[in-house]
C-alpha cells in the first residue's frame, strides 16, 4: 500500500476548505491546506464580512437624518472614509488570525503559496512536492469582467473596499446582488450612484415583486437606474471617466465598478492539464459526493458554481468529511436555502418565487402580500417601506415561499426558513402569536390572499 505525505490536501483556505480541513484533522486524518492570498477566502476578506461592515457604516446617514423626529438634535455628522477602511482592515486581520489559529490548533499543516496539481496525488507549492491520498479543490470564485474597451480603468468588488478616496459619482455596471449592495453602501456614504444593467430589472431569478419593490425603494433614495443598457467603452479624461453605452447614452463619472458576476477560480492550478472535467465557465464538475472524474480529486463551494453561498460551502465540507473519515452518509439539502441580499432595504427570501410556484402548482397557489411603513419611520420622516410576501399551495395549505424587502429582512427570514423546512402550513402561521410591535408579526397576521 502506497504511503502518502497526507491523507487530505486542501487547496484554498476559504470557508469550505477550512471547515473540511479542520473536521478531517479532527477525525485523525493527516491534513495540509495551501493558500496563496488570505485565510478566510472571499467572504472574510473581500465579500460578506467587509460588505456587511460597510452596510452598517452607510446606514448611519439615514439614522442621523431620522433622529430629529425622536427628539435628538445633532450637529452635522462628518464621515471619514479612511477611518472606516482602517478599522475594517483591523477586523479582517483579526479574523484571518482566527482562521490560522483554528487550523493550527486542529493539527492541520498550513502551507503558504500557490498550489498546483502535478498529478492525481501530487500538489506542488513553491517547487516543493506534496503527495496526498485525496486532494480537495476549494479555490472559490473571482470577479468576472467582460472584454470592454477601457477595462483597465475599472474596479471590481475586490478593490472597492480599499479606495484611497470616495468618488463623488460612480457608475456600477451589473444588476446582481453585488451591484445593488454596493449601490446602497455608496449612496448611504454620500456618493451619487448610477446603475447600468443590460436587462430590464436587477436581481434576475428573484421573485418579481421583490425586484420591482427594491427598484422603487432604491430609486426613492436617489439611485439612478439605466436598464436595457450595455457598455461600449470607457474613456479616461483629465477630469475623470466617461462611460459610453451601445445605445448612445454617455455619462461622466469619477469611478466605474463592474459587478457583472463571478466565475470559478480554476485557472492556473493544473486542472485542465490533468483532465479534470469543467464546464464552459470553468466550474469543476462533481458528483453527489463532490468527487470529480478523477477519483482522488474532490471539489466544493463556489468553484463548482452550484449554490454559491458561504454556509453552503461549509455544509458541503462537513458532508464530504463525514463520509470520507467518519463513516457518516448525509447529503446537503439544497432545497429551501434561505438567502439575504444586503441591499438597502434588505432582502430576505426562502423557498419558491411566485413564478416558480405557479409552474410547479398550476392554478393551486394563493399569494399573501403586505406593504407598509415600518413603525420607526412614522416619526423618522424616512419614507422607506417594507414588503412581505407569502406563497401558499391552496390544496395542501403548505407555505412554499416567503419573501421580504425591508429592515432586518435577513434576520427575520432566517427564522421563517425553519418553518418552511418543517413544512409549516398557513394554518400554523395563522395560529402563531405575533410579537408586537414588530415587522415580523406581519407574517403571522396575513389573512386574505391578494387577487
Amino acid at each position: 500500500m502506497k504511503t502518502y505525505d497526507y491523507d487530505l490536501f486542501v487547496i484554498g483556505a476559504g470557508s469550505g476548505g477550512v471547515r473540511a480541513a479542520r473536521m478531517a484533522a479532527g477525525h485523525g486524518a493527516r491534513v495540509a491546506i495551501a493558500e496563496d492570498r488570505y485565510f478566510g477566502g472571499t467572504c472574510v476578506n473581500v465579500g460578506c464580512v467587509p460588505k456587511k461592515l460597510y452596510v452598517y457604516a452607510s446606514q448611519f446617514s439615514e439614522s442621523f437624518s431620522g433622529a430629529a423626529g425622536f427628539g435628538w438634535q445633532l450637529e452635522k455628522p462628518d464621515f471619514n472614509w479612511s477611518t472606516l477602511v482602517a478599522n475594517k482592515d483591523k477586523e479582517i486581520q483579526r479574523l484571518q488570525g482566527v482562521y490560522d489559529r483554528l487550523l493550527q490548533e486542529s493539527g492541520v499543516t498550513v502551507i503558504n503559496g500557490r498550489a498546483r496539481l502535478a498529478d492525481a496525488h501530487t500538489v506542488i507549492v513553491a517547487d516543493k512536492h506534496y503527495s496526498a491520498e485525496r486532494i480537495l479543490v476549494a479555490t472559490g470564485g473571482w470577479p468576472f469582467v467582460p472584454d470592454v474597451i477601457g477595462k483597465e480603468h475599472i474596479v471590481t468588488s475586490n478593490e472597492i473596499f480599499n479606495l484611497e478616496t470616495l468618488p463623488k459619482h460612480i457608475v456600477i455596471v451589473g444588476g446582481g446582488y453585488i451591484a445593488v449592495e454596493f449601490a446602497g453602501i455608496l449612496n448611504g456614504l454620500g456618493v451619487e450612484v448610477s446603475i447600468f444593467e443590460r436587462g430590464q430589472k436587477v436581481l434576475r431569478g428573484f421573485d418579481e415583486d421583490v425586484r420591482d419593490f427594491l427598484i422603487q425603494e432604491m430609486t426613492n433614495k436617489g439611485i439612478q437606474f439605466h436598464f436595457n443598457t450595455e457598455i461600449d467603452r470607457i474613456k479616461k479624461h483629465e477630469s475623470g471617466l466617461v462611460v459610453h453605452s451601445t445605445e448612445g447614452r454617455n455619462i461622466a463619472t469619477d469611478l466605474v465598478m463592474y459587478a457583472t458576476g463571478r466565475v470559478p477560480n480554476t485557472k492556473g492550478i493544473g486542472l485542465a492539464e490533468l483532465g479534470v472535467e469543467m464546464d464552459s465557465v470553468g466550474a469543476i464538475k462533481v458528483n453527489d459526493d463532490y468527487q470529480t472524474n478523477i477519483a482522488s480529486i474532490y471539489a466544493l463551494g463556489d468553484v463548482t458554481n452550484r449554490v454559491n453561498l458561504t454556509p453552503v460551502a461549509t455544509a458541503e465540507g462537513m458532508a464530504l468529511v463525514n463520509k470520507l473519515y467518519a463513516n457518516k452518509v448525509g447529503k446537503v439539502d439544497y432545497d429551501n436555502i434561505p438567502t439575504a441580499v444586503f441591499s438597502q432595504p434588505n432582502i430576505g427570501t426562502v423557498g419558491l418565487s411566485e413564478s416558480e410556484a405557479r409552474t410547479q402548482y398550476p392554478n393551486d397557489i394563493d399569494i399573501y402580500k403586505s406593504v407598509f411603513k415600518p413603525m420607526k419611520n412614522t416619526l423618522s420622516g424616512i419614507n422607506e417601506k417594507t414588503m412581505m410576501k407569502m406563497i401558499v399551495v391552496r390544496s395542501t395549505d403548505k407555505v412554499v415561499g416567503m419573501h421580504m424587502v425591508g429592515q432586518d429582512a435577513g434576520e427575520i427570514i432566517q427564522g421563517m426558513a425553519v418553518a418552511i423546512r418543517a413544512s409549516a402550513t398557513k394554518a400554523i402561521f395563522d395560529t402563531t402569536i405575533g410579537i408586537h410591535p414588530t415587522a415580523a408579526e406581519e407574517f403571522v397576521t396575513m389573512r386574505k390572499p391578494v387577487a
